[in-house]
């Protein structure tokens, strides 16, 4: 069975990983979908390409319920090097390859794809800091854990390395503090909540 990710067009894409998750037909993913606004009828438009405008409401769900990245279906990343096949683009995206665009939209850092503007890569490192502080913060999160476990257990020699887990968690969260201040001088005011 042909690959999805490499299918030329959103609708055949969509229709592909439809089946390949599992969708026999467009009733049953648009039924696996809440929200209404992606119907068999809307599904059956799209992979037959009649509808070739697509709300980023329903891509995004179509995207969710088949558990697969959005940018999966937009371009044809099994073959990174092909230009992008979106309908309905402006010239600022003709030549640009699916590995640029997934770039691109992903705001990846050091890719494939090039910020023209210096307010574009502002805006990427702030998107990347984001990322940064969520992991961060989910690394702390198993810190402790590890910490409690580690104290629940009595076990001489794990209540030993619990320092080492303290040391951890006391760089974390001060790398968590500085990027979230990093955030915070960036105009993103939530960033500093909850960065310990």
């Amino acid at each position: 069975m042909t690959d999805y990710r490499s299918e030329p067009g959103v609708g055949a894409r969509i229709k592909l990983a439809r089946r390949q998750r599992g969708y026999r037909t467009t009733r049953e993913l648009a039924d696996a979908i809440p929200g209404g606004n992606v119907t068999a009828a809307v599904l059956e438009n799209i992979e037959s390409g009649r509808k070739a405008d697509i709300s980023v409401s329903q891509l995004l769900n179509i995207a969710r319920g088949l558990g697969v990245p959005p940018s999966m279906l937009l371009a044809p990343i099994g073959s990174p090097s092909s230009e992008l096949d979106l309908p309905n683009l402006s010239d600022q995206f003709n030549g640009m390859t699916a590995a640029e665009f997934d770039c691109w939209l992903s705001a990846t850092p050091a890719s494939s794809y090039k910020p023209r503007l210096a307010a574009e890569r502002v805006d990427t490192d702030v998107l990347n800091s984001l990322r940064e502080l969520g992991t961060l913060r989910r690394e702390l999160e198993r810190l402790r854990m590890v910490l409690d476990v580690q104290s629940a257990s009595g076990d001489p020699d794990l209540l030993g390395s619990s320092d080492d887990v303290r040391n951890r968690i006391d760089r974390v969260t001060s790398e968590a503090s500085r990027v979230a201040g990093l955030l915070v001088n960036a105009g993103i005011s939530d960033g500093s909540d909850n960065a310990s």
